[in-house]
């Protein structure tokens, strides 16, 4: 007999993903592999499915969730697009990078989606997978990381089958994550300016880049965004962070020249970094050690992404 307490898994081939698209557009939960982490997606229209996002994952109502779409055209029909928010995408999408837009009226999303903001996460991601699931549902989906709220990101199936379990019923396989942490999140003001309200693999450089102007600091402080929260992508075990050796009952997870039991990247790779974060953070929380620490990762680049998903799984 099946194993209620585990999901199907199915290799991401044509067949897995038109079963995967069927049950979307039925209001099921699917969890499927993107470039950053693996998603829990469903349909962003239908209350009841975003409901069941919230109740796998354990999420606070508060939390928003990104709407993945596409292509540029689905996006317009759901948010207001200005000429920064039109630059940013074309430059930018499909990948990595999520657009904090005013909403549409006429938008249709669940109440849920937005936790009653006036503004909406879009994302066109670059995953192929993904990127046919989209196609074949004819949706746009929900999809914060398929893990339950607040714990590690799962960037292979097996993450995503130790954290939620039974609680959703289909994983689309389709091996390890190219990326390894979140989207960039960054939100574009209707008065002027723009603020990265979480950090990730599009840096703030690239974005001043394409927009002519520096970010805009401050900000109200209320949760606009996911991965806001202070205390998020967290181990079941405490963590220390900047450590140069480990201490007794430690797992130490190295990078560049300080070893550990796992090395983040011995060459110092910040993308590489990235990429592994979250499996190290599996690794030493599946590990016989009572906690956690990490060595010191550089702060240019990507690297202020990692710190942040660091210091946040530190709290």
């Amino acid at each position: 007999m099946p194993d209620a307490s585990r999901p199907t898994v199915l290799d991401a081939g044509p067949d897995a993903i038109a079963v995967a698209a069927a049950r979307l557009r039925a209001g099921g939960l699917v969890a499927v592999p993107t470039e950053t982490v693996y998603g829990l997606a469903a349909r962003a229209d239908d209350d009841a499915a975003v409901a069941g996002i919230y109740r796998a994952k354990g999420r606070p109502s508060f939390n928003p969730l990104i709407v993945h779409v596409p292509d540029l055209a689905a996006a317009r029909a759901l948010a207001v697009f200005d000429e920064r928010a039109l630059r940013l995408a074309e430059r930018f999408w499909p990948g990595a990078l999520t657009l904090v837009l005013p909403l549409r009226p006429d938008a249709g999303l669940a109440g849920a989606v937005t936790a009653g903001l006036a503004t909406v996460a879009l994302r066109c991601p670059a995953h192929p997978v993904m990127r046919a699931v989209l196609m074949d549902a004819g949706l746009a989906l929900a999809a914060p990381s398929a893990n339950a709220s607040g714990a590690i990101s799962p960037t292979s199936a097996r993450h995503v089958v130790a954290s939620l379990g039974g609680r959703i019923d289909l994983i689309l396989d389709a091996g390890e994550c190219a990326a390894g942490i979140e989207s960039t999140i960054v939100a574009l003001r209707p008065e002027g300016g723009w603020q990265i309200l979480r950090p990730g693999p599009v840096t703030g450089a690239q974005i001043a880049g394409v927009l002519g102007e520096e970010e805009t600091r401050g900000g109200s402080g209320a949760i606009e965004a996911p991965g806001q929260l202070a205390s998020h992508y967290a181990p079941g075990k405490p963590v220390r962070l900047d450590a140069r050796r480990a201490e007794p009952g430690e797992f130490l997870i190295g990078f560049g020249d300080i070893g550990g039991d796992t090395n983040l990247s011995a060459s110092g790779d910040l993308a590489e970094a990235a990429a592994r974060l979250y499996a190290a953070l599996h690794e030493g929380d599946a590990s016989d050690r009572d906690s956690i620490a990490v060595a010191a990762i550089p702060g240019d680049g990507i690297g202020a992404a990692i710190n942040d998903r660091l210091r946040r799984a530190a709290t």
